[in-house]
């Protein structure tokens, strides 16, 4: 499914510096996918010492992405 990021996440991309490969790492396979508020979903995926969670708007055809950001792994133990 094609994956739609708006520029917000660009920026917020760059200040986590996390890359496209690990950004569609997270959504192809994530550790856990939650459920966000508003229908949106949040994709998580654990990395050396933190969870990278992406929170996700899907359509019909496509996947937006909202935003992400780097937490505490203790944070978001599933």
């Amino acid at each position: 499914m094609p994956v739609e990021i708006i520029e917000f996440v660009y920026k917020r991309k760059m200040a986590y510096e996390i890359t496209e490969d690990m950004l569609f790492d997270v959504i192809s396979a994530p550790d856990d996918i939650l459920q966000g508020y508003w229908g949106r979903q949040v994709y998580q995926k654990r990395l050396n010492g933190y969870v990278l969670r992406i929170i996700v708007e899907a359509h019909k055809n496509i996947i937006s992405v909202i935003t992400l950001y780097k937490a505490r792994s203790a944070r978001y133990e599933t």
